[in-house]
């Protein structure tokens, strides 16, 4: 398992990221919605790493608002390697600028970070379902394209492991 810095989007935005896990549960296909036991809520990850000490991140973050009030606009579906589906908002200056100040306060602490978060590689992503059979793939995509463009507002931040029980709200 691994361990993420959240940050979680406004009431409209999340209801219809639900309301997605849903249709495509219906297709057949594992949403977020039905993994760790429901604790997921949709989220975009600033930062990833096998364990956070969560003393150690808050010290590294005082001072920073975290959960800063993005404007996101989701306009496209992705895939990653292992048919992880998702949606991504569009890159914006101020989406990056936000991720390299969160990330570079964290790496100068020393928190040890997966290096696909690193700036410069980091794909801003909200995930849907972690393992898209392969036969269910152009559904899947149809459905998320469905309900394309997505506005939404972050509104909040959180330090996770679901494995370890973890969730620290953030400024």
């Amino acid at each position: 398992m691994v361990a993420a810095l959240e940050l979680y989007l406004d009431t409209d935005a999340t209801r219809r990221i639900r309301v997605l896990w849903d249709a495509l549960e219906s297709e057949g296909v594992q949403s977020m919605r039905s993994l760790l036991e429901q604790r997921h809520r949709p989220h975009l990850s600033l930062a990833v790493a096998p364990r956070f000490d969560p003393e150690l991140v808050a010290a590294a973050l005082r001072g920073t608002v975290v959960a800063a009030p993005l404007r996101l606009s989701f306009e496209h579906v992705g895939q990653f390697v292992g048919r992880v589906l998702w949606l991504g908002p569009t890159p914006t200056a101020e989406l990056l600028a936000h991720h390299r100040r969160v990330y570079d306060r964290l790496a100068a602490a020393g928190v040890g970070l997966v290096e696909h978060y690193q700036p410069g590689r980091w794909v801003p992503h909200c995930t849907l379902s972690m393992r898209v059979p392969n036969a269910l793939m152009a559904a899947a995509v149809r459905r998320c394209l469905e309900m394309l463009p997505l506005e939404a507002t972050v509104v909040g931040a959180a330090l996770t492991d679901h494995a370890r029980g973890i969730s620290c709200p953030l400024p």
